[in-house]
């Protein structure tokens, strides 16, 4: 199908505004429907970050880059490129969270989301036909928005998680946009406000759950692999009672990925082995504590359990080595509701003589001395003085990752963490933090940003067209990461800086798709001529 005159000025994909030649205009019918200076990628560039610049809030800078995306695919992701590091938390987190909290008043433009109604189940092919509009889809980001960032259930406003995270996609890893595709499950909300709300945009009952909503979410995936067969199907931000068991049941038969799950995971895993570079120590000689054992906090338990039986422990002993924490206190194998990722990590009573006094984190702390401290509690402020001066007395470069986010959740600050342990703690945060000054020492705090991962994951993994997403290829990613921080700088980060995410993509796609090959999950051959091949560049 041709675009030409108004279609093709209303078509983001293909629009180039003031960009088109003297002959474009001629040929596409479009001479007299722009101003007649032809501006080049460069001129527009400068022009939208002025415009960009002007804004006043971080909300305001994120309404009007959504606008220019809704307007002009090619300039949107041309000037993203150029300010990855200011954009990413404009684009994504944490002020994202705000436009989820504010979606049903702050609406425009469906910026090409499929809107899948448990409702209306007979409607799932036709919409994810009318979404992709007859394009080549190879990457959909799916949530059902129960568990959006560290703010919980927010119905079909999580629309905008998978809208943002693909634009992340695109940035960092030249995931082409004509692609990849936006998919929100509406199977209700829980959340009061927004049922009595009468511009809630979603379906006005509770959340449907049980059967309906897997079979709805079975439904959604065969649907999805019918129309699009060299899908990478990547799952956000979904409750922590639903995650696991989808990723369970798809994990070994699709090619599919859950960000909260095995994304956070390796993120994590990788500011470690950062820290671990830095500390010269081995990852097998340390005690892991993690607050927060829900989805996130148990995902990433797992991740670092199987890194240290790959670095030669038994199962056995290695599950020594780690210790949940939940709002309960230390979970023990007789806690009640245990979700099955909890249960391996559990302990037994008799191990402690106070294990009834084991309700909160400082006690655990005082019991099991950790060497690593990882929160995803969303409780803020948690890593308190005490916890951390307890933590550092035991243990030289005490490892701390306060994951929690957005900002007012967060368990620590990374300035009063270096404080509290003389500036001897390796610190990696869930949102960005600028450097930290301490006893004349420029401390460089490295995001644990999914970021860093996910998107060079997806485009090493869409690459080689693997099979299916293995263990290999996630710790590869995990690897690729963490070997990238210099330990000789005073005050290195853990992690690689956000500013540099494209080329730390490209890094980890190479690697992921080098690994598929390696485990025959492909029949592609050349790992670097096939992620090169796939990468988008923003230009017309």
């Amino acid at each position: 199908m041709k675009y030409e005159g108004l279609d093709l000025l209303n078509n983001h994909f293909l629009n180039k505004g003031t960009a088109f030649t003297k002959e474009e205009r001629k040929e596409n019918h479009i001479e007299g429907l722009l101003p007649p200076f032809v501006q080049t990628l460069d001129q527009q560039v400068e022009q939208a970050y002025e415009n960009y610049s002007n804004k006043d809030t971080f909300l305001a800078k994120r309404m009007y880059l959504m606008d220019l995306f809704n307007e002009n695919v090619t300039l949107f992701y041309k000037l993203f490129s150029q300010h990855v590091n200011e954009f990413m938390p404009v684009v994504y987190d944490p002020t994202i969270a705000d436009t989820i909290e504010n979606y049903s008043h702050l609406f425009l433009d469906p910026q090409n989301a499929a809107f899948l109604s448990i409702d209306d189940q007979d409607d799932i092919e036709a919409s994810l036909k009318n979404a992709s509009a007859g394009r080549d889809i190879k990457l959909i980001v799916v949530t059902d928005g129960e568990g959006i960032l560290g703010i919980g259930d927010w119905g079909v406003q999580g629309v905008d998680i998978s809208v943002g995270k693909l634009m992340v996609y695109t940035a960092a890893a030249g995931v082409d946009p004509k692609s990849v595709l936006p998919v929100v499950l509406d199977v209700g909300t829980n959340r009061k406000e927004l049922l009595a709300d009468d511009l809630y945009m979603g379906n006005h009952h509770e959340r449907v759950t049980g059967d309906k909503y897997y079979n709805f979410v079975d439904k959604f995936v065969e649907t999805a692999e019918n129309l699009f067969p060299d899908m990478y199907l990547h799952f956000e931000d979904f409750g922590r009672s639903n995650a696991a068991n989808i990723l369970n049941k798809y994990k070994d038969n699709i090619l599919t990925f859950n960000d909260d799950i095995q994304g956070t995971g390796i993120i994590t895993l990788a500011g470690i082995l950062g820290a671990l570079n830095i500390s010269k120590e081995k990852l097998t000689d340390q005690v892991y504590l993690s607050f927060g054992a829900g989805t996130a906090g148990a995902g990433i338990t797992k991740r670092i359990f199987d890194a240290m039986v790959e670095e030669g422990l038994s199962e056995d002993e290695a599950r020594k080595h780690f210790y949940l924490v939940d709002k309960q206190g230390l979970l023990f194998d007789d806690t009640e509701d245990l979700t099955p990722e909890q249960k391996p990590f559990t302990r037994k009573r008799s191990e402690f003589a106070n294990a009834d006094e084991l309700t909160n984190l400082e006690a655990v702390v005082k019991a099991v001395h950790p060497t690593i401290l990882v929160g995803t509690s969303t409780q803020p402020g948690t890593f308190t003085e005490a916890v951390i001066k307890e933590m550092a007395a035991h243990t030289e470069r005490p490892i701390i990752f306060p994951l929690s986010n957005p900002t007012k959740l967060a368990e620590a600050k990374a300035e009063d963490l270096l404080k509290w342990t003389d500036g001897k703690a390796l610190i990696a945060t869930g949102i960005p933090v600028e450097p930290v000054e301490y006893n004349g020492v420029t401390y460089h705090i490295g995001q644990a940003n999914n970021a860093l991962v996910y998107p060079g994951l997806g485009l090493g993994s869409m690459a080689v067209n693997a099979k299916i997403l293995s263990d290999g290829m996630i710790n590869k990613a995990a690897h690729s990461l963490g070997g990238i921080v210099d330990p000789t700088q005073p005050g290195a980060a853990v992690l690689p800086p956000v500013s540099q995410l494209d080329k730390f993509s490209m890094t980890v796609a190479n690697g992921v798709a080098q690994q598929a090959i390696d485990e025959k999950l492909t029949t592609a051959t050349d790992a670097k001529k096939a992620v090169a091949d796939l990468k988008w560049e923003p230009k017309y």
